[in-house]
């Protein structure tokens, strides 16, 4: 399928071919008839992509300092290959569209292929075929007007800042800004009986506010403004004062508190500072500032809108779909006309001249739809990047990579090496632009929409798996049924039930072919060279070993902290910090005790764990949340044998022995990813066994389990294998 893309490196603006996106569960797939370019939000996107990078940084400063931070813990290469993946990736553009339904996935109610549907949401993008959550996504009537349903997203936006206004009828409502969202705003207002002032420094704008939805239209460098408001008011002021302007200035958010009544309103939807003057006008009045976030209730959801998950209508009345719905119903029953905003219409091919034209200001625009060809077949099939003519040798590593986002980037993808026998044929990720963008930056020879085009590929004998948690266990057993070499990213799955298939069917009597395939998770620490240092020197016997881990708050609503995708911190993270001990020591842990330091939302992120192992020795695993971010993340020291090890950070290792110290320090942190790749890499090509042992992936996926039961239980849990 085609989609418009952008780089962020350039600012290169394409109609290119990527992979239709895959269909999730809870997801719709939708052949776009038409989209809407928000001209405010997207014109800023891809303005600032065409800046100079030095440009890019000045507009967004916290963003460089996240680059700073990654260069002083993780080095310069790490920073590099985290900036080089934004910028050389190609970026969707667009979350407003509708059209017609041509799948859905599991736990999908009330919608059906066919139906004509409206979505929004950052999936909701310029391109042939969108996936779109189902609280995305409402449906149509099969006589809707589809032109003026594209405007989904930016009516919603609209209808949240008005219900935040919280006006009645007969009252008076200013609207700054008459872009776009403040023409959606002043027709919702007009026809909820509110009489509508709107105010804009464009004169174009405001003669079409004026003829369309505005009962006083007025150029804010008009003088008298004040007061022809007030007059206009009968010397009250405004009732509310919506702002729907993008600026850097603080004028719009003064300029509210000028023309508000006492005790009136003022709702921010557009992107404008609220650092206002307290005098005259905000403390005086009493004045209330509200911000409306995006398209209602809802929105940043993770439950809501990923998962599904409704609020109830006798709670919450209005989230952001049923906005949307409502939004619809006003356009199907004609009691608002938008079809006059629409002042552009591009074929997807031209959609680039599109932004050409708001940018350079070459003519006067509201409204840019954007209109595909609705009779072009969709073909599910994998998208040929890199043609290959090679005839793979049976000693061949032939890699297909499940997911390959910025953990891959950044340190699976850069450590395969290259070589001859060593082939990277497919890759699937969750959306087209991302799939097109790594098989062109790493040299994959296709980039595909279904795991099924990984999976089932006879010439692929390895898999990478490298996406969200909860999707592991599945596709570990579906490499496992393809008889796939897996390398599957931390955790190996997020339950005991999960973990006993797992070991029930990767097992020497099973069906699968022996030797079995090789199954490897990415416990990379064991494979620091700082940590090969440790073992060579403390050598043999029972060890005493703490770990302290400055993990750094996760919010509460991240995916990482879901049990049900994320599996927690505990299960998501602290299986490394397990895995390292285990190598450490060499034995299994028989038993493991954990207790969490409670605090308001119970994340189990502050934690400690003491481990006992089979050998005799014993760990401490600290976990903190809590902590400075300044402090180094890792601190590991290990006692045996008379002798100490001092890890920090991975970047520096002192031993203590015979009265001596020992110093080894790395020119930058190494936590093993490297070497971690390379040696499963090297066991596939030659019929090594997995550089982990099996039972010891098993037992770190247990413990973690176990741990858990432990905060819940209070006790000490026995590791029965």
């Amino acid at each position: 399928m085609q989609q418009l893309t952008q780089k962020l490196k350039d600012g290169s603006m394409a109609v290119m071919e990527v992979p239709i996106p895959a269909i999730q569960q809870g997801c719709i797939l939708v052949k776009n008839c038409y989209s809407l370019i928000s001209a405010g939000t997207e014109g800023s996107t891809v303005q600032t992509a065409r800046k100079s990078l030095i440009g890019k940084a000045k507009e967004r400063p916290r963003q460089v300092m996240q680059v700073l931070d990654v260069v002083m813990s993780q080095g310069l290469t790490q920073a590099y290959r985290a900036v080089m993946k934004k910028l050389d990736a190609y970026s969707p553009l667009g979350y407003s569209c509708c059209g017609m339904v041509q799948g859905t996935g599991p736990e999908v109610q009330g919608i059906h292929t066919g139906d004509l549907v409206a979505c929004g949401g950052l999936t909701a993008s310029h391109a042939e075929v969108v996936a779109v959550p189902v609280n995305l996504c409402v449906k149509l009537n099969p006589d809707a007007d589809l032109r003026q349903a594209a405007y989904n997203t930016l009516g919603a936006i609209a209808l949240q800042g008005v219900r935040q206004a919280d006006l009645g009828l007969g009252e008076t409502c200013a609207v700054i800004g008459l872009g776009l969202l403040g023409q959606l705003a002043c027709l919702l207002l007009k026809t909820s009986g509110i009489k509508v002032v709107g105010i804009d420094i464009d004169p174009t704008m405001v003669d079409v506010a004026a003829k369309n939805c505005a009962d006083l239209a007025i150029v804010r460098d008009e003088g008298g403004i004040e007061g022809r408001i007030f007059e206009f008011t009968g010397g009250l002021g405004c009732d509310a004062v919506i702002i729907a302007a993008g600026t850097g200035s603080l004028d719009p958010i003064n300029f509210a508190g000028a023309i508000a009544r006492k005790r009136g309103t003022i709702v921010v939807v557009g992107a404008v500072p609220t650092g206002f003057d307290r005098e005259p006008h905000f403390y005086k009045k009493e004045l209330q500032v509200k911000m409306s976030c995006s398209y209602g209730p809802g929105r940043y959801d993770l439950q809501y809108e990923e998962k599904g998950i409704d609020y109830p209508p006798a709670y919450v009345r209005w989230t952001e779909k049923r906005n949307m719905e409502a939004f619809q119903e006003l356009i199907y029953t004609k009691k608002i006309d938008i079809s006059y905003l629409t002042t552009h219409t591009f074929k997807l091919e031209d959609a680039p001249k599109a932004y050409d034209m708001m940018l350079a200001k070459s003519e006067p625009y509201i409204g840019i739809l954007i209109e595909y060809d609705v009779d072009k077949p969709i073909k599910h099939e994998r998208l040929i990047v890199r043609p290959s003519s090679l005839v793979p040798r049976p000693s061949e590593v032939t890699i297909g990579f499940i997911g390959a986002g910025s953990y891959a980037q950044s340190h699976l993808l850069p450590n395969i090496p290259k070589d001859r026998e060593i082939v990277l044929k497919g890759v699937m990720t969750s959306t087209g632009t991302s799939s097109r963008s790594v098989a062109e930056r790493f040299g994959f020879e296709y980039c595909a929409s279904s795991e099924k085009e990984i999976l089932e590929n006879p010439v692929i004998n390895t898999v990478f798996i490298v996406t969200r948690h909860d999707s592991h266990a599945q596709y570990v057993m579906k490499a496992l049924e393809a008889g796939k070499h897996i390398f599957v990213e931390k955790p190996l799955c997020l339950s005991e039930s999960e973990l006993n298939d797992i070991v029930a069917f990767y097992s020497p009597i099973s069906h699968l072919p022996s030797p079995l395939p090789l199954v490897m998770v990415g416990y990379n620490r064991r494979f620091s060279p700082l940590a090969e240092i440790i073992k060579k020197e403390l050598g043999d016997g029972p060890m005493a070993m703490t770990y302290r881990i400055n993990a750094g708050a996760i919010p509460a609503d991240s995916w990482i902290q879901d049990l049900q995708i994320g599996g927690g911190r505990i299960i998501g993270e602290a299986c490394h910090f397990v895995d390292f001990l285990t190598f450490l020591n060499g034995s299994l842990p028989v038993s493991v005790h954990a207790a969490v330091m409670r605090s308001a939302g119970s994340l189990n992120d502050t934690v400690t764990i003491s481990l006992a192992f089979e050998n005799g020795s014993i760990g401490s695993i600290s976990y903190f949340a809590n902590g400075d971010k300044k402090l180094p993340k890792e601190y590991v020291e290990v006692y045996c044998n008379g002798v100490t090890a001092v890890l920090d950070d991975f970047r520096t290792l002192s031993v203590y022995g015979s009265g001596r110290k020992k110093d080894k320090k790395l020119m930058s942190q190494d936590k093993g990813q490297k070497n971690e790749v390379q040696a499963f890499l090297r066991a596939v090509k030659e019929g090594h066994p997995s550089p982990i042992p099996f039972e010891q992936i098993y037992s770190t996926s247990l413990v973690t389990f176990k741990a858990l039961e432990s905060i819940r239980t209070g006790q000490a849990i026995k590791i029965d294998r």
